[in-house]
């Protein structure tokens, strides 16, 4: 009980907390970039500045792909069980479209509410099946073609390599990692291409 209040707690206060800190931080922001690059040494500043402008725009396009995934994937789940006769297709297809925004939470939210919904409506199982097919061919859609298109394209990631992180990330650091593996692996990759760039002009000299 003591631990289940404890829980609750920091819940409640992280939620006034987090609005207050983005407050400030947007407030603050520009302000906040000037002192840290004031950090960096001068011989540092363009390479570290021209990185840092590089991932921004990285993580920019990994942000416009989800959200086109999002979309997409909203329109599908709403269509398909509207299609399937789910009374509740609208705020089912919409919840499980926007949680795909984190990996597999929008295909179990997804199925367990249109489970729910289609065992109290229908009376035959078919009708909980199809259900069950509209759910599970879109985590397919949505895993093996559209985010890695959409997303992978995006941030410059082949789409094998989109599916290989998720899987190498996930296998390594379970949920987390399949949460940050696009946006970590966005980041390392326009590292690498900038450690590339030195060698080749290494090299040249």
């Amino acid at each position: 009980m003591y631990s289940g209040g404890l829980i609750l707690l920091t819940f409640l206060m992280n939620l006034v907390l987090v609005p207050v800190v983005l407050f400030y931080l947007l407030r603050d922001w520009n302000n906040l970039i000037r002192q840290v690059g004031e950090l960096i040494p001068p011989v540092w500043q363009k390479q570290i500045f021209t990185l840092a402008r590089e991932t921004d725009d990285v993580l920019a396009e990994f942000m416009r792909g989800e959200t086109a995934v999002i979309t997409i994937m909203s329109i599908y789940y709403v269509t398909g069980l509207w299609l399937v006769k789910l009374e509740f297709a609208l705020p089912i297809g919409l919840i499980s479209g926007i949680l795909v925004f984190v990996p597999y939470l929008g295909t179990i939210t997804g199925l367990a509410l249109a489970t729910f919904a289609a065992i109290t409506q229908f009376q035959e199982w078919s009708g909980v099946i199809a259900v069950w097919v509209v759910v599970g061919s879109g985590q397919l859609l949505e895993s093996m073609l559209i985010t890695p298109r959409l997303v992978g394209e995006r941030i410059g990631l082949h789409p094998v390599a989109v599916i290989f992180a998720l899987l190498a990330f996930g296998q390594l650091f379970g949920f987390i990692g399949i949460l940050l593996a696009l946006p970590v692996s966005a980041v390392l990759l326009v590292l690498l291409r900038h450690l590339h760039t030195q060698y080749m002009e290494t090299m040249r000299e």
